[in-house]
């Protein structure tokens, strides 16, 4: 069996201007631009990037919701272009546009997706019941969907895609309200059936969740690659980078200029605690260290290596 889910090389997408773009002669807008990278079965696979750096062109091309300006891509060896219906049959997607049926229930959005993947009606309505549970939208499911709040709407469009076993899964923005306990069940849920050998791509504007979750991650700014591997990998890239904490009893009046010294990354003051992270040499950062906590009184200090935050803010500084 191919061990390999999904395959882009030199993949392009370029968007001709429209409406006073074009009529002010702007050029085309290159969304993907030459981008290679493979996925493994049995992945959880991080697709990162700011705003605009073509993420969600890529995962339209590989649902075969948009066709490629060039190059190839295949899910399961199915090329995206020549045998798109191939490859919906073998792919689930929640994508940030994508929307529920407004004018069914709960239960009967779930129910209407099983069958179109052709689930039988009796497996459909079991997993519909579980898939409710685990989600908690048992008590809405004979709502419309269009009388649920933003957050429950999302809901329904994620549990859609554990009512069926299509081999891989694309979640743009998964976790977009959801409260932190059933964020971390479906977490959990992505992880277990990973582990069973489904592949999932995820995109996410919430660095610690890839950093979390993800084996694999490719980080991307305007159409291109910008750095790709697992978090140990990544963390290489980034080296010199620290991350650092201290507690007060209470904050110095002075400790932002005493912290720029560092030209800090970023640099968060939360209560009496203040975080930072800096590109330095190690032994500059101890000093500063030490002379903050001779000039005040620190409850608590740390010091510790880059975040995948860190990592991302500083390869978007270089890209």
């Amino acid at each position: 069996m191919n061990e390999t889910a999904l395959e882009v090389q030199d993949l392009e997408k370029v968007f001709p201007p429209r409406g006073r773009a074009a009529r002010n002669g702007s050029a085309p807008i290159r969304a993907v631009d030459g981008l290679s990278f493979a996925v493994r079965r049995g992945q959880i696979f991080g697709l990162l990037g700011p705003n605009g750096a073509g993420k969600t062109s890529t995962l339209k091309i590989l649902n075969t919701l948009i066709v490629p300006t060039g190059g190839r891509a295949s899910v399961l060896g199915f090329d995206v272009v020549a045998q798109p219906l191939e490859v919906r049959r073998r792919i689930s997607a929640v994508l940030q546009e994508s929307a529920a049926e407004m004018f069914l229930t709960v239960r009967d959005n779930l129910l209407t997706f099983a069958r179109f993947h052709s689930l039988p009606g009796d497996l459909a309505r079991k997993r519909a019941t579980d898939v409710m549970d685990r989600f908690g939208l048992a008590g809405d499911a004979s709502r419309k969907v269009q009388d649920l709040s933003g957050g429950f709407r999302r809901r329904v469009q994620v549990a859609k895609v554990f009512m069926v076993e299509t081999p891989v899964v694309f979640m743009d923005e998964f976790s977009t309200g959801m409260d932190p306990i059933l964020k971390r069940a479906v977490m959990d849920l992505l992880r277990e059936q990973a582990a069973r050998g489904r592949t999932f791509v995820l995109t996410t504007q919430i660095l610690s969740e890839a950093e979390e979750l993800c084996d694999d991650i490719l980080i991307m700014n305007k159409g291109r690659q910008v750095a790709r591997g697992d978090l140990p990998a990544l963390k290489l890239l980034s080296q010199g980078v620290y991350e650092v904490s201290f507690t007060f009893e209470k904050v110095p009046p002075d400790i932002r200029e005493m912290l720029a010294v560092l030209d800090p990354i970023h640099l968060h003051v939360d209560g009496n605690t203040v975080e930072l992270a800096a590109k330095a040499e190690e032994t500059r950062v101890l000093e500063v260290a030490s002379d903050v906590t001779r000039r005040h009184r620190v409850l608590r200090f740390e010091i510790s290596g880059a975040s995948l935050e860190d990592i991302f803010v500083e390869l978007m500084k270089q890209s």
